[in-house]
């Protein structure tokens, strides 16, 4: 089998041109499973594949990161192929978080008698889920406040951490298989995201040649990036990924 993580958005919160950061893991060309619902990041994805996603993990609830949602409930609800059946992988203690941000309204629909989450199958996870017979890992990251961001690795394939600053821990253990590390980074860092510096101090070289750059702030800042001699992601960019080692169910 043939996979890849195609990069629908690689933006902060601030950078419209650059998309917001979402990408989908495909297996051989198709739509696989798709990280995280931003505006922009949507709008990509329903460009390149004509279609909406029918399965996807969150990794916190930031609105450059779940603002599709509600595009996403009036596709699936109103199409009854697709109404119950888009699976939402969702680390349990984000799911409050999510219906906070995205569910929790009076009435989904003026005529009501509709739930928002009536479109969707939610699955929380803990520290690791299965999809389409291959189990994917969860890990908590550090991104403003504890256990409201997580990142997910595809074993032996990618790691994907969401916003987050330097988490050496938990790369050292979930990034120990040789994965693509798709890594949060802009040239200067905050207390919620990590700069280039940052990563620098906190990640042994060898690991920083895996890691793909994504998450900054504008054209120049990845240009600047690059200049430095690392590999920053491009909103559209199609990146192979090795065959995941992760295990796999025997089929029913």
């Amino acid at each position: 089998m043939a996979w890849q993580l195609r990069l629908h958005g690689v933006g902060n919160a601030s950078a419209v041109e650059l998309g917001s950061a979402m990408a989908t893991i495909e297996r051989d060309g198709a739509p696989w499973l798709t990280i995280d619902c931003g505006g922009e990041g949507l709008t990509a994805y329903q460009a390149y594949y004509g279609d909406m996603p029918r399965a996807l993990f969150v990794t916190h609830t930031h609105l450059d990161h779940v603002a599709g949602f509600e595009r996403l409930f009036v596709t699936s609800y109103f199409d009854p192929a697709r109404r119950g059946r888009v699976r939402l992988y969702v680390p349990a203690s984000v799911v409050p978080l999510l219906h906070q941000r995205v569910g929790d309204y009076p009435n989904a629909l003026a005529e009501g008698g509709v739930n928002f989450w009536d479109a969707f199958q939610v699955i929380p996870v803990g520290g690791s889920f299965w999809h389409d017979g291959v189990r994917l890992e969860v890990f908590a990251t550090r991104h403003h406040w504890p256990e409201t961001a997580y990142g997910l690795r595809l074993h032996g394939s990618m790691v994907w951490t969401g916003d987050t600053r330097p988490i050496p821990e938990m790369l050292a253990r979930y990034a120990d298989a040789g994965e693509l590390i798709a890594h949060d980074c802009a040239l200067h860092g905050n207390p919620s995201h990590s700069g280039i510096e940052d990563l620098e101090r906190e990640y042994a070289p060898a690991l920083l040649e895996r890691c793909l750059l994504y998450h900054y702030g504008n054209r120049e800042e990845g240009e600047i990036l690059a200049a430095r001699g690392y590999r920053v992601a491009h909103p559209g960019q199609v990146v192979g990924l090795v065959e995941p080692t992760a295990a796999q169910a025997e089929p029913a």
